[in-house]
């Protein structure tokens, strides 16, 4: 099986690499198949994914069995200022990549978002409930996915949220240095979802690919927990003294809404290849345990 990794320098890139390198994930070993497979691995300066020639020309040449697309606008607020390279980024290039993919026959993962639901309810999401985007992150992440319906018949969608690895920016690398330069931080206490380690993340995608499966997935860490609630557990396991203070989305304004309910329900995991994803605190004690060592 040969693999192309799109984005392969970020979060989620990273894991995929060493997972497939070490033949093990957190959670267990991988098969044979994935440890014996050949692995191009592309980012930004490699492949421009929204540049559809570039795109067919290079996946013509490699001819990959699996594409993974791990590449995005991640910065809610960011994109929120600048829709259009969000729109490239986010839509356009994995638009591309479901085109160039199609035309040689391979099998097509694209990574999605909790934010491509209104944040409106209490019950955690599956994947046939209704999606409203507020933000222009998820009104592009929503666009790709209907992208990669159109142009693409191998695919798996593949959406999760509150994302965290052990390279690159995420909300546990900033609270932790928060918590070493502030005696007291305040962190919203309104918004539910699922913190989720990306090396679970990767495992599951790796799974996925081995299988003709397809469709759209949940995959994020089990239970659920408040931004507040995250924050907090963070501070704790990393020893500091710094105050975690709750409060309102109202009080913490962002150029971009979040959604207040997001919580998602792996089903189509549960009843295909099985969820093996960790509770969000058992994951995140590894993840710091993994990082104070």
């Amino acid at each position: 099986m040969k693999i192309l990794i799109t984005g392969s320098r970020g979060q989620l890139g990273n894991e995929l690499l060493e997972i497939i390198k070490s033949g093990k994930a957190e959670i267990g070993e991988v098969s044979e198949a994935i440890k014996k497979c050949e692995v191009i691995a592309l980012d930004v300066d490699q492949l421009d994914i929204t540049n559809l020639e570039q795109v067919k020309n290079k996946i013509n040449d490699l001819k990959p069995d699996v594409v993974i697309n791990c590449a995005a606008a991640t910065n809610v607020d960011g994109c929120e200022s600048n829709e259009d390279f969000a729109f490239k980024v986010n839509s356009i290039g994995p638009r591309n990549l479901a085109i160039a993919s199609s035309e040689i026959g391979a099998k097509l993962v694209q990574v999605s978002t909790d934010y491509v639901f209104s944040g409106v309810g209490n019950k955690p999401l599956t994947e046939y409930d209704l999606t409203a985007p507020y933000s222009a992150y998820g009104k592009t992440k929503l666009l790709v996915e209907s992208y990669v319906r159109e142009f693409s018949s191998k695919y798996f969608i593949v959406r999760t949220a509150w994302l965290y690895g052990y390279i690159g920016h995420n909300f546990v690398y900033t609270m932790r240095r928060l918590g070493k330069e502030k005696e007291a931080i305040t962190v919203v206490n309104d918004q539910r979802g699922n913190p989720t380690h990306a090396n679970d993340l990767a495992y599951h995608i790796l799974k996925l690919i081995q299988t003709e499966e397809y469709g759209v997935y949940h995959c994020t860490g089990k239970g659920e927990c408040t931004w507040y609630d995250f924050a907090k557990m963070i501070i704790e396991l990393s020893g500091e003294k710094c105050e975690v203070k709750p409060c309102t989305s109202e009080e913490y304004k962002t150029p971009a809404k979040r959604p207040e309910y997001s919580s998602l329900d792996n089903m189509m995991l549960r009843c295909t290849v099985g969820d093996e994803m960790r509770d969000w605190k058992d994951a995140i004690k590894s993840f710091i345990s993994k990082l104070d060592k």
